[in-house]
């Protein structure tokens, strides 16, 4: 049986070197058949899979290659590569640091690509707290702009109320409706420079420049 799975193995890397991953893929299934008990037919499979951007497929072998043999860099390293792909930052980056730890306790001459691997993971997860960042602040401006809009319409109304009541003459209610929609503006203009001199990149920037 071995054997076979041996002869289906190297048939699917005569696939995969010629570009044709879906062959590579269903042969490398044809060894595993033949023995599901080695690590490494997984981790080819797990290679075509990548190449097929088959992201929940690649991931469901390289567990399983890491359950046969917790030491497979290769499972490690597709699996980060895999989580990337499904923008899971948090789990990539755990898997791709498992990779390097293998990669330098074995002296694996894959470090360097691996090294790249976890640094590109680490841009993804900033960048996912970054847009959650933008999406709060944003979220919670808008909130406040929302609420100082509500204030002025309360403001105008009462003044319209004052109108109806006889307290205030036409141009008196003129008056204060400037002043009441130039206070609004003002008010506005504030919050939005307070948001934007809390912006790292803006704090940066003036660090830089002073």
């Amino acid at each position: 049986m071995a054997s076979k799975a041996v002869a289906f193995k190297e048939e699917g890397n005569k696939c995969f070197q010629a570009g044709d991953y879906k062959g590579a893929e269903a042969l490398y299934t044809k060894a595993i058949s033949k023995d599901p008990t080695n690590p490494f037919l997984f981790t080819n499979r797990a290679f075509s899979r990548i190449r097929l951007q088959s992201w929940e497929d690649c991931i469901n072998d390289c567990l399983k290659a890491i359950d046969l043999l917790p030491s497979n860099m290769k499972a490690y390293y597709y699996l980060a590569q895999a989580q990337l792909a499904l923008h899971h930052p948090n789990e990539a980056l755990n898997s791709a640091l498992t990779a390097y730890d293998l990669c330098l306790s074995s002296s694996n001459s894959s470090t360097r690509s691996v090294s790249e691997l976890v640094l590109q993971v680490k841009r993804e997860k900033w960048e996912v707290r970054e847009r959650e960042r933008l999406r709060t602040r944003n979220d919670m401006l808008g909130e406040l702009e929302e609420k100082l809009e509500a204030s002025k319409a309360d403001d105008l109304e009462e003044i319209s109320a004052r109108i109806k009541a006889g307290f205030l003459s036409s141009t008196e209610a003129e008056d204060e409706r400037n002043a009441t929609e130039d206070s609004a503006r003002r008010k506005s203009e504030e919050l939005r420079s307070i948001f934007a001199l809390a912006d790292p990149e803006n704090v940066q920037k003036r660090a830089s420049n002073s």
